[in-house]
């Protein structure tokens, strides 16, 4: 629809036809979660336009309940089966949107009518249905921005939820330090969560369905939420010879396929990422610039400005928190083989001495040598939607991370700080480039303390509330003056210090390199050495 509405713009006398093989045309997807959940009370909300409405305010032909069937693209026509028959329609140009479909579970059971997707308007409405009939317990299957977002509505309706999912934390695309705290949200909201599970049949009863696991014990449920994601929908451009990669369609830097006069934008469509990798990245915001600027391209092509690279910046609200990312998180630049650091930061939203100050979890990967941006996370409370747009404009706009310096950002107390969580990514990202500042990480931890010195620079009372077995324990404002003990313990090993955050760490680490110690400060501190799953002994007790 973007894509037909900026045409209308550029041309007054085009005939443009939309065809929608469903019966909604223009609707918000992402708002439908919140229709579950009641949050959006009216259906009629999620309907942005009509063909009706479209008629009048763009004089747009869209046509609903009307499928492709089939693409010639020699004869340029495509074939069309609506309520009055099937039809041949000619084009001059042709663009395809076909979007995503579900990937099918494939175990015994899945066609359940228990089994529900959230993936159109009709989903939802028999979702809210099905919810507002008597639904006590349901299971969702896929732990993704779709599935948890469907959990947090039905946990919100006071419903018992289950998420099943095979991946070792929730939120696979996120660090799984910062995911660790969404888990910890979803204990808070009663949800329970399968990692490395995953479901091997449902099982139909009379009154409800039993999921069974690969391990572990079944569950029975009211409710079955599909939500392992989808691929594109390719299926009409194959038959039609255009070229299709990892179930997405190839286009070039405006938008066209192998195809003469056709193009195609949105989920079903292969992009160029932050790294500059063709993958898909089914998002909503890059659908809607592709869609502008391919009609630029059909209509004004001497002008057109190129496809930009997807950032891949996505935002969820789960319960009390939000996360949010952009670019590439370590595992993609792994998998890329592109070197990479890494900083964990826990500054607060706004000014610590104003009410309501809480952290936001940030983690920022960049390049050790030129301080190119890669990507980053975050999770909290507020703020974080803020710091996550920040960053990928910085990243859009070819800053590196020690430029994150000199952002001028508005402060005042309610808001921010005058040194913003931004600014501070750039000083501690400056000082690792300049060799200012060496890290360590909670990842490596095991490699990285098996022949060290590990020193907890904190307080005596947040050790007593937390610690790390064999770290000793010396605050940072006693350092320099025990020195000695230091490099008597050391005994010629390497030090790795840490703190709560990093801050007192980065300090510590600077008077034991002055003093010739071999010294690295842990990035994030116990903060990211709890969230990476480090063993810690709790309180005096010493509880594990």
């Amino acid at each position: 629809m973007s894509c037909a509405a900026r045409a209308r713009r550029l041309d007054e006398t085009a005939d443009i036809i939309v065809l929608e093989a469903g019966p909604v045309v223009s609707f918000a997807n992402c708002g439908l979660p919140y229709f579950v959940s009641g949050e959006i009370a009216d259906e009629s909300s999620l309907l942005l336009q009509t063909p009706e409405s479209l008629r009048a305010s763009l004089n747009l032909d869209v046509r609903v309940n009307h499928t492709v069937l089939g693409i010639d693209t020699a004869a340029k026509t495509v074939s069309v089966a609506g309520p009055g028959g099937t039809s041949q329609i000619s084009y001059d140009s042709l663009v395809l949107s076909p979007g995503s479909a579900p990937i099918a579970l494939g175990v015994p059971g899945e066609e359940s009518p228990r089994v529900r997707r959230l993936h159109t308007v009709e989903d939802a409405r028999a979702m809210r249905d099905a919810v507002e009939h008597g639904v006590r317990r349901a299971v969702v299957i896929g732990a993704g921005f779709i599935g948890l977002e469907a959990a947090e509505a039905l946990a919100h309706r006071g419903i018992e939820v289950h998420i099943v999912h095979r991946g070792s934390h929730i939120l696979s695309p996120f660090e799984p330090e910062l995911a660790w705290w969404l888990e910890r949200e979803a204990e808070r909201l009663g949800i329970a969560l399968h990692p490395d599970v995953r479901v091997t049949e449902i099982e139909s009863g009379e009154r409800h369905d039993t999921v069974r696991l690969s391990h572990g014990s079944p569950i029975e449920a009211d409710l079955i939420v599909h939500a392992i994601g989808g691929h594109g929908n390719v299926a009409l451009a194959e038959a039609a010879g255009i070229d299709t990669e990892d179930n997405a369609i190839v286009v070039d830097a405006h938008g066209r396929t192998s195809a003469p006069r056709v193009w195609a934008v949105g989920d079903a469509v292969l992009k160029i990422d932050a790294t500059g990798s063709r993958r898909p990245v089914p998002l909503a915001g890059p659908a809607n610039r592709e869609g502008r600027l391919v009609a630029d391209a059909i209509f004004r092509p001497e002008s057109a400005r190129p496809l930009p690279n997807v950032a891949a910046t996505a935002i969820i609200r789960f319960g009390e928190l939000t996360a949010a990312m952009t670019g590439a998180n370590s595992a993609r630049l792994a998998e890329l083989g592109i070197a990479f650091e890494t900083l964990h930061a826990h500054p607060n939203q706004h000014a610590g001495y104003f009410p309501g100050a809480s952290a936001v979890r940030l983690t920022v990967h960049f390049d050790p040598n030129s301080g190119e941006l890669f990507g980053a996370q975050a999770v909290g409370t507020e703020g974080v939607d803020k710091r996550i747009d920040v960053i990928a404009t910085a990243m859009r706009g070819g800053l590196k991370i020690d430029d994150l310096i000199d952002l001028d950002l508005a402060y005042a107390p309610p808001y921010g700080s005058a040194k913003d969580p931004v600014n501070l990514v750039g000083y501690a990202g400056q000082n690792v480039l300049t060799g200012h500042l060496r890290l360590w990480h909670a990842r490596d931890w095991v490699d990285e303390t098996a022949d060290a010195l590990v020193l907890d620079v904190r307080r005596p009372d947040e050790w007593n509330t937390v610690r790390v077995s064999d770290a000793v324990l010396i605050p940072h404002t006693e350092l320099r003056d025990r020195l000695d003990e230091v490099c008597e313990l050391a005994a010629g090993r390497k030090v790795r210090v840490f703190c709560q955050s990093g801050v007192r760490s980065a300090i510590a680490h600077r008077i034991l390199v002055a003093a010739g110690l071999d010294s690295a400060s842990l990035s994030g501190g116990m903060l990211t050495i709890r969230a990476s799953g480090v063993p810690v002994i709790v309180g005096e007790g010493g509880n594990p």
